[in-house]
């Protein structure tokens, strides 16, 4: 099935309506859909480099507000079954803990997620159950989410069909990379 999801991705990435389907794919893939819109995105741009920003454009904005919808599911469900769980079973004040750890450091993990290869839903739905402050989710998912597709888009509009092939080989390693070298910029302007 997975296969076929796929297929239908890459054929409509050159059909008519390839920006509304970028746009439901980018959409879906924030909060429940496992096959993320990078397999459209990249054959869109390179068919047509002219239109990158605009693909970059529409893939974001369809994501964050995507990953609200994600949000929305894990603050819902955490109310109505996770938290009558945890209760029953003496967890809850273990949670609890770890919602003030993961609001602490949300944004970061947000960041980290929208860009790199870690499934963003995950964290979407995860940032509505621990009742993640919901300007800062937003802000660092426009940030994530842009900087990924929009660095996508530059890389494919300048260089091409050989840097097709470079992205879609190694993007985890390079999307763990710039994620390094971008908490290790904010580090040292903090510190510098």
């Amino acid at each position: 099935m997975t296969k076929k999801i796929y297929q239908w991705m890459v054929d409509a990435a050159s059909g008519r309506n390839a920006m509304w389907a970028l746009a439901v794919v980018a959409f879906i893939e924030s909060s429940f859909f496992p096959i993320p819109p990078d397999i459209m995105l990249i054959p869109m741009i390179v068919a047509t480099p002219k239109r990158a920003w605009k693909i970059a454009l529409v893939a974001t904005i369809a994501s964050v507000i995507g990953g609200y919808f994600g949000y929305l599911i894990g603050f819902l469900g955490y109310d109505l079954i996770a938290k009558p769980l945890l209760n029953f079973y003496g967890y809850l004040e273990k949670f609890e803990q770890f919602s003030r750890y993961y609001n602490e450091y949300g944004a970061w993990i947000v960041l980290g997620a929208g860009i790199t290869p870690f499934p963003y839903k995950v964290i979407t739905i995860a940032s509505g159950v621990v009742g993640m402050n919901i300007w800062v989710f937003g802000i660092a998912s426009v940030v994530a989410r842009g900087l990924r597709f929009f660095i996508i888009a530059a890389l494919l509009r300048f260089f091409g069909e050989p840097i097709k092939k470079i992205i879609e080989k190694h993007f985890g390693l390079l999307s763990i990379i710039f994620f390094i070298l971008l908490i290790g910029g904010f580090l040292l302007i903090k510190y510098l």
